[in-house]
């Protein structure tokens, strides 16, 4: 098997396992699953993200083809997290689309090397990987509570947004000692 299919025994109990023992003998079939799932743990980044167990609404399609059983729909998270400037609060619902082909064993493209490829594991698919993918990837790595928000300052954490004239006069450290001499002329 090519180093990019991804085998791992899917967890029935999970409730992103799909049984599709009826759509993988039969192309030409579709099942619709829809409901409210508990979202998986690593659905975020450092600022931001999926608390785990939370709703997680999905509206899904499987459809039996050639190759195997395709994936595809939307599923709805809520994210928090926090403005990497400012450090307030971010809430908001992200919706993002899934699709995916599980492959049949006896089906598996040779050669596509720059491509993941998951398998039908004794008639399961596990779609917590997808999902994953979709959510993960659609995060901004740098969150922020407004484009134009201007954080913190740097030396005293002072919110520049309530404060926008608010600087601190730095000193080279080198020139210090002339400083002393020009207070003494004065």
């Amino acid at each position: 098997m090519g180093e990019n299919v991804l085998e791992a025994t899917p967890n029935p109990a999970s409730p992103w396992v799909f049984g599709v023992q009826e759509l993988a003998r039969a192309a030409g079939t579709m099942r619709e699953e829809s409901g409210v799932f508990r979202a998986p743990a690593d659905l975020s980044l450092a600022l931001i993200g999926v608390e785990e167990g939370s709703d997680v609404e999905t509206d899904l399609r499987l459809e039996a083809v050639h190759e195997g059983v395709l994936a595809t729909g939307t599923a709805t998270v809520h994210v928090t997290g926090e403005c990497g400037r400012c450090l307030d609060p971010i809430v908001y619902d992200l919706d993002v689309d899934l699709q995916e082909l599980f492959f049949s064993k006896d089906r598996i493209v040779q050669g596509e090397d720059d491509e993941e490829q998951f398998l039908i594991e004794n008639d399961y698919i596990d779609l917590e990987p997808v999902l994953r993918d979709a959510v993960v990837t659609n995060l901004p790595f740098q969150p922020v509570c407004r484009e134009d928000c201007q954080g913190l300052c740097a030396q005293c954490g002072v919110r520049l947004d309530e404060n926008p004239g608010h600087h601190h006069d730095v000193v080279d450290p080198r020139w210090a000692a002339l400083q002393g001499l020009t207070n003494d002329t004065e």
